[in-house]
């Protein structure tokens, strides 16, 4: 590939001067335009400024016809939201940047953090509003500190950090009400607050590969110390050393992948540059927002250290191309750090016009023109808040810093001021380091948060006392669980034990994002387990291991145990929650269950001398899947090509369901049938039980049946429900195969006295609002076979 090469830079900033300073060093590149570009652009070899306006797409389409241009460079985020990318591609012109649809991911807040949600890229807890009494009402209800965002583009104003709820509430009012960004605030995302150390991660993007540059650490605030109002940035400076090759790599399989791997499959493939600024808390990176072009002052930095072996202009052409993988991206050694010389009176209004004063910048120092103009007579002046960035490189972060701060002595203009504090926090770091205050191992930097479990179980106090019963006060922090029989009531009992998983329909939660349910699940695989037994759950304990505790994860998780333990009538005493990086990964979290329940003696189920032949077989109705034959459910899902987080689901629903992703309603919890069955129970009207699960009816039924004795199931007592008989189609499924791997409408079967068999269906009914079918019934075994389901080919034919 010897072809030369001409570009266009669409932007008039500091970024767009680094861009076509770097683009500059290509031998490929012959010529570049700016459109509009500065008083810094009009002194480089082989760039021209082009007085055209960036709004205006036919113009830039003609002029780049005109010039032959093989690229388009679009600095701001304003173009690609408006659709450049779509006019240059129509016309036959490469575009290094997103589709328009593409770059809603900066355009709106609103499906940038829905996006992230969807596809479970780990950021702030959130709510979106377009109403503002709705708005107000979330921020008196939460209690953790929020941010105020304008949904639509405002020039890097339109995020409001209140300092508490009086002040939340004054910023809504000024974005909703007195609509100080514009159309930006018709909707306002509020999100939680996160604490933490912030980096800028840039990387270049082809749509399937993705490759992050050095990470970066921007200033916002205008005044040492960080004090004074937000800008669009101070000063800068890479690498930071926050940003570990642990560190790095985790943003690299949580955050980048995923999010270029999300835009794929939702239909709006990311080329160009991929901007995230995340935040590094204690429960891990999260995700602050994604910009879709470089940043600035960030390009100030990251560029002057992009390896002297790689091409600029290769790279982003390359990311066009869709063959970013074929070509090198690296890093130089070193360090860089940038410093903002700025419009006395920035962010708020200052004066333009002022003269600048340029000197030789020593060596290692680079002055990048951000709002400049070079005037008819030659005279370079000021023409915005930003005016100047000042670049020093040096093999070590202090030796980069001196050479900026040198740099900025060549630098002057009346009212010019500038930050003296830039890095401030690496060198504090750094500091330690060297008086050895930061080298020892501590949990924390093993990978293991004992503040993020200790936050988590003050969150989970009040949820866990809402469990209390008679014999347990439900309270956590101690080292066990109490139990007081007596005090539940019980004669002479016998305790019943049961323990389970949720097995791989964790897997599903985790692409959907969805963790408030799986709670449920766990405790209804254990509590069936002992009705089944004739015992009444009592108390109940979790298991919780992940590789690094997300706090809000788990707290949907723990609210999920709550509330099936409510449903079953159990109290929540304990649990362990084990945090162990290298073990799991990242996010991953696994789940076990530990019950307990007591039955009196004389009572215990299965009545297996009582089977007769005759006796009557009834099914209680499932919620669907429960936590069965997930793996073969999400082989289906995958074959018809789904997406967990569409909300076009290929059977029918409940009417409750149907504005739920497809991922959220495949997680219907469980079902828990105690408060049905226990009454029934205690009448003594019921002779064995069957819970559901793993085996299916051929699997399950026969563990309550006597050996001389066989169950006779119809598959046409039943309608199977729509999930299944779609995975049946979609698989296909063949019928025994669905039968043995999945519960298939019936969640319980009972096993009662022909005479009893009316009444007991009536009672579930009446009081425990369940669904009943007479199954079958109960007839001598002929042969091995102890199940006989009859009608399977014709009740489930396709």
């Amino acid at each position: 590939m010897t072809d030369k090469l001409n570009l266009l830079v669409i932007g008039s900033g500091g970024r767009e001067h680094a861009i076509a300073w770097r683009l500059a060093q290509s031998e490929r590149v012959e010529n570049i335009y700016v459109l509009p570009g500065n008083g810094g652009t009009a002194g480089l070899a082989k760039v021209t400024n082009v007085p055209l306006d960036a709004g205006d797409f036919a113009a830039i389409v003609a002029f780049a016809q005109e010039k032959q241009v093989d690229l388009v460079v679009p600095g701001p985020e304003q173009p690609l939201v408006d659709g450049i990318e779509t006019a240059l591609r129509k016309a036959g012109i490469a575009c290094f940047g997103p589709s328009q649809k593409a770059a809603q991911l900066e355009g709106s807040k609103t499906f940038c953090k829905d996006f992230m949600h969807r596809h479970s890229i780990p950021t702030a807890e959130y709510q979106n509003f377009v109403d503002y009494a709705a708005a107000v009402e979330y921020v008196k209800r939460v209690n953790h500190n929020v941010v105020i965002k304008a949904s639509g583009l405002a020039a890097g104003k339109g995020v409001l950090l209140p300092q508490n709820k009086e002040e939340a509430l004054e910023a809504v009012k000024t974005v909703m009400v007195d609509r100080a960004f514009g159309e930006a605030g018709d909707e306002v995302v509020i999100e939680e607050f996160l604490d933490g150390e912030e980096l800028s991660v840039l990387a270049f993007s082809d749509g399937y590969t993705v490759v992050p540059l050095t990470a970066a650490q921007d200033h916002k605030r205008a005044y040492d110390g960080d004090q004074g109002p937000n800008t669009g940035g101070m000063g800068c400076y890479c690498p930071t050393p926050i940003a570990t090759p642990a560190i790095m790599s985790e943003i690299q399989s949580k955050v980048l992948e995923p999010t270029v791997a999300g835009m794929r499959r939702d239909g709006y493939p990311f080329v160009g540059m991929l901007f995230a600024g995340l935040m590094l808390t204690k429960a891990g990176i999260k995700v602050l927002e994604f910009n879709v072009r470089f940043g600035d002052p960030e390009t100030e930095v990251v560029l002057p250290l992009l390896a002297d072996d790689c091409d600029l202009a290769e790279i982003m052409l390359a990311c066009a191309e869709r063959r970013l993988d074929a070509v090198k991206v690296a890093a130089k050694p070193g360090f860089a750090a940038t410093v903002v010389a700025a419009s006395g009176g920035y962010p708020g209004s200052y004066a333009k016009g002022k003269t600048i004063t340029l000197q030789k910048a020593p060596e290692n120092v680079t002055v990048f023109h951000a709002g400049t103009k070079l005037q008819q007579d030659g005279q370079l002046v000021t023409s915005g808040g930003r005016v100047l960035t000042v670049t020093g490189i040096g093999a070590t972060l202090q030796d980069a810093l001196a050479s900026a701060y040198a740099g900025m002595d060549t630098v002057s203009f009346d009212g010019m001021f500038f930050r003296k504090d830039i890095a401030h926090r690496a060198l504090k770091h750094l500091e330690r380091i060297a008086a050895n205050q930061d080298t020892g191992i501590t949990y924390a930097s093993a990978g293991v948060s004992i503040d993020s479990g200790n936050q988590l179980v003050d969150d989970i106090k009040a949820l866990v006392r809402s469990t209390r019963r008679p014999g347990a006060d439900s309270e956590i922090g101690g080292f066990g669980g109490l139990f007081d029989l007596k005090a539940a009531g019980f004669r002479d009992p016998v305790l019943v034990s049961a323990t389970d998983g949720v097995g791989t329909k964790l897997k599903v939660a985790h692409l959907s994002n969805v963790h408030d349910t799986v709670g449920i699940d766990l405790v209804a695989m254990s509590v069936n387990d002992l009705i089944v037994q004739g015992a009444e759950p009592l108390l109940f304990l979790d298991y919780y291991a992940c590789g690094q505790l997300d706090v809000q994860v788990a707290r949907d998780v723990v609210a999920g145990v709550v509330e099936g333990c409510l449903q079953a009538g159990c109290a929540l005493v304990g649990g362990e929650t084990a945090e162990m990086p290298g073990l799991y990964s990242g996010g991953d979290y696994d789940l076990a269950g530990f019950c307990v329940g007591a039955v009196e003696r004389d009572s215990v189920l299965p009545l297996l001398d009582a089977m007769r032949p005759g006796d009557k077989l009834l099914g209680l109705a499932s919620n669907g899947l429960h936590s069965n034959g997930f793996s073969l459910a999400r082989r289906v899902v995958e074959r018809a090509g789904l997406d967990y987080n569409s909300r076009e689901i290929p059977f029918a629903v409940t009417a409750s369901e149907a504005d739920q992703t497809l991922g959220r309603v495949l997680l219907r919890p469980t079902r828990i049938y105690i408060k049905s069955l226990l009454p029934i129970i205690r009448r003594g009207l019921i002779k064995g039980m069957a819970h559901i699960t793993g085996g299916g009816l051929p699997e399950n039924v026969p563990r309550v049946l006597p050996k001389h004795l066989a169950a006779r199931i119809d598959a046409n007592a039943w309608q199977l429900p729509p999930v299944f008989a779609w995975l049946r189609k979609a698989g296909p499924v063949a019928p025994a195969e669905l039968a043995r791997t999945f519960n298939c409408g019936i969640g319980m079967v009972l096993v009662v006295a022909e005479e009893h068999a009316d009444e007991v269906a009536r009672l579930l009914r009446e009081e425990g609002n369940e669904t009943v079918y007479t199954l079958g019934e109960l007839r001598d075994r002929q042969g091995d076979q102890a199940v006989d389901l009859v009608n399977l080919e014709t009740a489930w034919a396709l």
